[in-house]
Parts: C-alpha cells; sequence; structure tokens
C-alpha cells in the first residue's frame, strides 16, 4: 500500500514538474512574443521620429535657403551701390587732379617762358657789363697814369716821397685818433661816473647813516691802579716769588716803576692781559697774596674771561640777527672782543660790517641775512693765534670750511681784502663794506712813518711817468696833483696820462677809499718892457 502510495506521490509530483515546466515555456513564449511585438512598435515609432525629423529639416533647409537668397541679393544690391558711388568719387578726383596737373603745367611753362626771358636779359647784361668793365680798366689805367703824373708833380712840390708822405699821414692821424682816444675815454669816464657814482654814493650813504657804532681803542697795556705804594712790595712778594708766579701762570709783563699808586701790565696778547688784570685786582681786593693764592685767582679769572668771551660772541650774534652759527665760531667771534686792528676793536669791527653787508644787500634785493653772516665772519681768522701759519683770510677759510659754512660766504671771505677777484656780489658787498669800516675816519690810526711811505710812493709813481715835471701828494694822500710839462704832453694826452698813472696806482697800492689824480699844465710867456 505504501508502494502505491509512493508511486501515486511520485506521478504526482512528475505530473507537477511535467505542468510547470510546460507553463514556463509558454509563458517565456509568451514574453517573447510580447517583446517582439514591442521592439516592432519601437522600430517604427524610430522611424516615423526620424521620416518627421527630415521632413521638418529639409523644410528649415529650405526657409534657411530662401533667407540667404534674399541677403544675398541684398548684399550685393548695397555692394553694386557703393562699388557705383567709390566709382564716381575717383572719377571725380581724377577730373580734379588732371585739372590741378593742366594748371602747374601751364605754371610751369609761363615760369620756362619767363626764365628763358630772364636768361636772355642777363646775357644781355653780362655782355653790357662785359663792355662796361673793358671801359672801366682802360679808364683805370688812364687814372693811374695821371695819378703816377700827380703824384710825380706834387713829390716835385712838397720835397716828400711817397714813404715820408705816409708818415706824415700816419702822424697826423695818430694825433687825430689820440684826440678822439681822450674824448672817448673823457666821455666814458663821464657815463660811468654818472650812472654808477650815483647809485653807490646813495647805497653806501644809507647803509652808514642808518648805522652807529662806537669805537674802542685799545692799547697794548694795562694800568692797575694800587690803593697806596705799600701794595707794591707785596705783589712782588719774598725775593720776587709773587711777582714771577703771576707772570709765569699769565704770561704778561709787570711794569712796577716809580708811578705811583699804580701798575703797569705789559703783552700784546690782550686775552692774557685781561686775565692778569682782572687776577691782580682781586688779590689786591682780597690782601691775601702769596703763590698759592695767586694760581687760585688766575684760574678764577682765566674762567670768567671764557665766560665773557662766551657772552660777547653770543651777544654780537645776537645783534648781528645771524642764527644757526656753530658754537665753536661763537666762541672765535667773542675772542675777537680782544683782538684790535690798527686799534679798531675787530669784534665791532665784524660786527659794524656785518650791519653795513646786511644794508646794501637790502637795497641791492639779495638775501640780506647771508650778507650779514658773510660780514660777521670775514676777520674769523684773527681769532686765532700766531701759532696757526697762514695768513687771517686762508686761516678764517679753513676754520669756515671746517665747520660747513656756505661756499659763498667762504669765497667772501677769501675776497674781502682783493687777493682773488669776487665772483659774486656777496663778495663785492663785503669788500665794499669792509673798506669803508676802515675808512672811517677815527676808526684806524696808522703810524708816522707809513703815512709818510705812502704819500712818498705816491709822488714816486706819478714822477716816473715822461712828461711829469712834479707831484704833490695831499689831502692825506687822498689827491694827488701833477705838474706837467706843456711843450711834452698837449691837452688830450693829458687825459689818457691820467688814466694811466691811475692803472698804476691801483695796481702798486693799497689804501681804503679813492685818490684823486689832478694833472695840472701850464703854459706862461714872460717878457719885459723897457
Amino acid at each position: 500500500m505504501e508502494f502505491w502510495m509512493l508511486i501515486y506521490v511520485a506521478l504526482l509530483i512528475l505530473s507537477a514538474v511535467g505542468v510547470g515546466f510546460f507553463m514556463f515555456k509558454a509563458g517565456v513564449k509568451h514574453r517573447k512574443a510580447v517583446a517582439e511585438s514591442q521592439i516592432e512598435s519601437a522600430e517604427k515609432e524610430a522611424q516615423r521620429i526620424v521620416s518627421e525629423a527630415d521632413e521638418k529639416a529639409q523644410a528649415e533647409k529650405k526657409t534657411a535657403l530662401v533667407e540667404a537668397k534674399d541677403e544675398i541679393f541684398k548684399l550685393r544690391e548695397g555692394a553694386e551701390k557703393d562699388i557705383s558711388r567709390l566709382k564716381n568719387e575717383i572719377e571725380r578726383e581724377l577730373k580734379e587732379r588732371r585739372a590741378e596737373v593742366s594748371r602747374a603745367e601751364r605754371r610751369l611753362q609761363q615760369k620756362e617762358e619767363n626764365l628763358d626771358k630772364k636768361n636772355d636779359k642777363i646775357e644781355k647784361l653780362e655782355e653790357s657789363l662785359l663792355n662796361k668793365h673793358k671801359e672801366a680798366d682802360k679808364k683805370i689805367a688812364e687814372a693811374e697814369s695821371q695819378k703816377q703824373a700827380q703824384m710825380d708833380i706834387l713829390q716835385r712840390i712838397s720835397g716828400y716821397t711817397n714813404e715820408q708822405a705816409k708818415a706824415h699821414i700816419l702822424e697826423l692821424l695818430d694825433t687825430k685818433l689820440n684826440h678822439e682816444k681822450a674824448l672817448r675815454i673823457t666821455a666814458y669816464e663821464q657815463k660811468i661816473k654818472d650812472e654808477c657814482d650815483s647809485k653807490a654814493r646813495a647805497h653806501i650813504s644809507l647803509a652808514i647813516s642808518r648805522l652807529a657804532s662806537e669805537t674802542v681803542s685799545e692799547l697794548t697795556v694795562s694800568v692797575v691802579p694800587l690803593p697806596n705804594d705799600e701794595m707794591k712790595g707785596r705783589i712782588i712778594g719774598r725775593e720776587g716769588r709773587n711777582i714771577r708766579t703771576l707772570e709765569q701762570l699769565t704770561g704778561v709783563d709787570l711794569i712796577i716803576d716809580d708811578t705811583p699808586e699804580a701798575i703797569t701790565l705789559s703783552s700784546h696778547d690782550k686775552v692774557r692781559r685781561e686775565i692778569a688784570r682782572i687776577s691782580l685786582e682781586r688779590l689786591i681786593q682780597d690782601g691775601r697774596i702769596h703763590p698759592t693764592r695767586i694760581e687760585e685767582m688766575v684760574d678764577k679769572a682765566r674762567r670768567d674771561v671764557e665766560n665773557k668771551i662766551k657772552q660777547e660772541g653770543e651777544r654780537t650774534v645776537m645783534d648781528a640777527n645771524v642764527n644757526g652759527l656753530h658754537h665753536e665760531l661763537i666762541r672765535l667771534l667773542g675772542r675777537l672782543f680782544y683782538r684790535t686792528s690798527y686799534s679798531q676793536n675787530v669784534l665791532a669791527h665784524s660786527l659794524e660790517v656785518a650791519h653795513l653787508s646786511g644794508i646794501l644787500a637790502s637795497e641791492l634785493g639779495i638775501d640780506a641775512t647771508t650778507a650779514r653772516r658773510a660780514g660777521l665772519l670775514h676777520d674769523i681768522g684773527k681769532a686765532l693765534t700766531h701759532e696757526i701759519e697762514g695768513s687771517h683770510v686762508n686761516i678764517g677759510m679753513d676754520v669756515l670750511r671746517r665747520y660747513k659754512e656756505n661756499p659763498e660766504i667762504i669765497h667772501a671771505v677769501e675776497a674781502h681784502h682783493g687777493d682773488v677777484e669776487p665772483r659774486t656780489v656777496l663778495a663785492a658787498i663785503v669788500q665794499a663794506a669792509d673798506a669803508i669800516s676802515a675808512a672811517r675816519p677815527g676808526a684806524r690810526s696808522e703810524s708816522y712813518e707809513n703815512y709818510i711811505k705812502r704819500l712818498q710812493k705816491l709822488e714816486e709813481i706819478c714822477a716816473a711817468y715822461n712828461g711829469v715835471e712834479r707831484a704833490f701828494a695831499i689831502q692825506a694822500g687822498r689827491e694827488i696833483r701833477v705838474m706837467i710839462k706843456p711843450e711834452t704832453v698837449d691837452d688830450d694826452g693829458m687825459v689818457v696820462l691820467a688814466r694811466e698813472i691811475a692803472e698804476q696806482i691801483e695796481k702798486d697800492m693799497e689804501y681804503p677809499g679813492q685818490i684823486r689824480i689832478h694833472l695840472i699844465r701850464e703854459s706862461r710867456a714872460v717878457d719885459f718892457a723897457k
């Protein structure tokens, strides 16, 4: 039973598998048929879309071709119009050019005709000139022969040869030229004097009138008053130790003579003399006079003098209204307070030159501050001692270069004594201001011997010229009168001689201000009635 049951189950399973296999195969066929039908419909749809797209593309292509043809037609019509217009313009321009060329050809033709006519005239003129030249040569030859004949007649009548006549004519011409030269020199001098003197005098007189300064004359000795003559012994000290100490510390000579109640201090260095004077006055006032006390007083006096130098330099810089000076230059300016030149205080002279330079610069329209600075520093070299070699001009230039001063100011210092030619207006102003300050009456004093030598040299320069009889220097050398031999120098020659004498004096002498050269020519005839 079970066997049959197993068979029955097996058959059921087999039948179920068969049915399932049949159904699976039927389903596969069905799905394949459906898929084939879908693919066929898709292909048909694709063919339809492609055909529609082709039709649309053909339609658009036709439309684009039509539009392109229309555009080409329009462009062709515009191009034809432009070509026609350009063709008309070119033809018009060609016509104008042809007209201009034809006009130019006509002008050239006319010019050629005119040139031909002118050439004909020139040829005729050349021929005429050639004939005239030949006639002129004949006339010149005739004139030369007549001139030679006349020269022979003149030589016989005058008794002069050609060379003698030329020499006589040249002599007359030289005399005439000498006269004209004298007239021109006189005229030029008068013109320069009229134009320049008035301006110079105006500027200088204004500068002098606006400046008021006091002049202090300094000597080489200082006198210290004593309360009594007994003080002289105390100053000398035991075996002269006090006076020796004082002289060694100060470098000043003490002169103790019979002068009542006074001691004289002698030294060319005013700084040392001032230190000695202050020390001695304080020792006399203190009453304790011995070497140790003398050393203390001299040191204190030296510090006081240095402070005085600094104060004087600062005061002078403020008075001159000059700013920005190096402190060492200010100290050197203060030392000028103890320097003199021809008995004129150099610091007062420098301040005076600074003010004069500033006034002159203002009148001439240049920087007055720079001018005052140059005037104040022009004698800075005099502040240094004799231990430095060179003139005060060269020393001053070196000092100013060391402290980086303006090159224009250095040149003004270099040229203020005329050692070099002034190249700037500033240098000329400082030179003039220095001369004005030095030439002021009473500002400086000269020795009698130098004064006599200057007058003698003036007379010697004038007497060395041919035709000068005698020369006299008058008015303290400000004028020289020259007596001329009338038979040697004529009136015209006097003008030339005066100019030559003036140039020689300017070359050989140094002097403040100016010197007037006065030439006198006098002719006298004397006879007696009997």
